[in-house]
C-alpha cells in the first residue's frame, strides 16, 4: 500500500470517527435535572417574603439583572438534541412548579399581612411574586393549559391563571391565539412597528374580549360567559380579602403582582411573534414564531423559547419540543431581552434586522 493510500485511509477513518462522534453527540438527550434551575426563582422569593426587608429584592435581582447575564454568559445551545422519551421527570416538575406557586403567594400574603402598610419593601415583595408568578407558573400554566379540559393538570393551570387575576387566558391562547398567530385575528401578535408599551395596552383588553368572542361562539353568552364569570369571581375574592385584617394591604398587593406577572407574560408574547405575519388564508409555519436556543431561558422557563415547534405541534409535552434552524431567531434568551425591549426603538433596530421579509 502507497504512502498515500495510507494518508487517504487514515483521513476517511479519522473522518468518520468524528461523524460518529458528532451524531452521537446529537442524538444524545439533555439531563432532565438541568430544568431544576427553574426553581431558583420561586424559592428565592419564598425566602424573601419570610425573612423580610431588604431579602424582599431577591427575586427581582435575580430575574432582572442576573437572568440577563446568565443567559448571555451561558450562551446557545448549538447541537440538536434528541427528544427526551421518558416524561414522567418533566410531569412532576409542571406540578412541583404549580404548586410551589401557591406557597410563594402564601409567604406573600403572611408578609403583607404583618407589614400592615403600602412601605418600600412590600413593593419589592411585590416585585418579586409577580416575576416569579411569571417565570415559574404562568410558564406551568401555559403548558398544562394545552391539556384535556376536564384533566387534573388543566384545572390547575386556570386555577394559577385565576391566581394572577387572568382567568380568561387559556381560553383565548387555546381557541384564538392558536388558530390565528400572527394575523390581525390574533391580539397577541405584535405588529413589527408596535413598540411593548403600545401593545401591552391593545393586547390585554384585546385577550379578554376576544375569549369572550370564543364563548359567544360556543352559544356561551351573557352572564353564562366563562369569561365574565371569571372577573365575577376575581372581583368577589378582592371583597372577601378587604374584610379582612389588613385585607387593603393584600388586595393591592395581590393587584399589583398580578399586573406584574400580566405584563412580564404579555411581553413574552410580544417577542415571540413580534413582526412575524402571514395572511388568514396562509397556513401556519414554524415561521411565524421566533426561536432561541439560549440555554439559561431554555432550561429555566421549560422550553418555552422553543415556540415554533409548540405552534406547529400544540399537542407536543415542552420535554419534546425541537428547534427549527430555519425559523426566526432572537439575539438572546427571554431574560437578556427585556431590557432592550422596554426601549422600543433599540429594540426594532436590534431585532428588526432579523425579521424575514417572505415567510412564505
Amino acid at each position: 500500500m502507497t504512502a498515500g493510500r495510507r494518508h487517504t485511509l487514515v483521513t476517511e477513518t479519522f473522518n468518520a470517527l468524528i461523524r460518529q462522534m458528532t451524531q452521537q453527540t446529537h442524538l444524545r438527550s439533555e439531563p432532565w435535572a438541568l430544568h431544576l434551575l427553574g426553581f431558583i426563582t420561586p424559592l428565592l422569593v419564598i425566602a424573601g417574603n419570610l425573612l423580610g426587608g431588604a431579602y424582599t429584592a431577591m427575586g427581582v435581582v435575580f430575574v432582572w439583572f442576573v437572568g440577563p447575564v446568565l443567559d448571555i454568559i451561558m450562551g446557545k445551545s448549538r447541537n440538536p438534541r434528541r427528544p427526551r422519551e421518558s416524561g414522567l421527570p418533566f410531569k412532576i416538575l409542571l406540578w412541583m412548579h404549580g404548586l410551589m406557586h401557591f406557597l410563594v403567594l402564601v409567604s406573600f400574603f403572611r408578609f403583607a399581612y404583618l407589614e400592615a402598610s403600602l412601605s418600600f419593601w412590600l413593593l419589592t415583595a411585590v416585585l418579586s411574586t409577580g416575576l416569579s408568578a411569571a417565570a415559574s407558573a404562568i410558564v406551568t400554566a401555559h403548558e398544562m393549559g394545552h391539556k384535556k379540559p376536564k384533566s387534573l393538570g388543566y384545572k390547575l393551570a386556570r386555577l394559577i391563571m385565576f391566581s394572577v387575576n387572568y382567568s380568561h387566558f387559556t381560553t383565548e391562547h387555546n381557541h384564538n391565539h392558536h388558530k390565528w398567530v400572527a394575523t390581525v385575528r390574533d391580539p397577541a401578535s405584535a405588529y413589527e412597528e408596535e413598540g411593548l408599551w403600545s401593545f401591552w395596552f391593545r393586547t390585554i383588553p384585546g385577550q379578554f374580549l376576544s375569549s369572550v368572542r370564543v364563548h359567544n361562539g360556543k352559544g356561551r353568552t351573557g352572564i353564562r360567559n366563562p369569561s365574565y364569570q371569571g372577573l365575577i369571581f376575581q372581583i368577589a375574592a378582592i371583597g372577601i380579602m378587604l374584610m379582612l385584617p389588613n385585607g387593603r394591604t393584600m388586595v393591592v398587593g395581590w393587584l399589583v403582582l398580578s399586573t406584574i406577572a400580566i405584563l412580564t407574560l404579555e411581553y413574552v408574547n410580544y417577542i415571540r411573534h413580534w413582526g412575524l405575519r402571514r395572511g388568514e388564508e396562509e397556513r401556519q409555519t414554524a415561521m411565524q414564531s421566533w426561536n432561541t436556543e439560549a440555554r439559561w431561558s431554555r432550561w429555566t422557563l421549560l422550553e418555552l423559547t422553543r415556540h415554533s415547534d409548540h405552534h406547529v405541534r400544540a399537542s407536543v409535552p415542552f420535554w419534546q419540543l425541537r428547534p427549527h434552524p430555519g425559523a426566526p431567531e432572537l439575539p438572546a434568551g427571554y431574560y437578556a431581552c427585556w431590557w432592550p425591549c422596554l426601549v422600543p426603538p433599540i429594540w426594532k433596530r436590534w431585532v428588526g434586522k432579523r425579521i424575514p421579509r417572505n415567510t412564505a
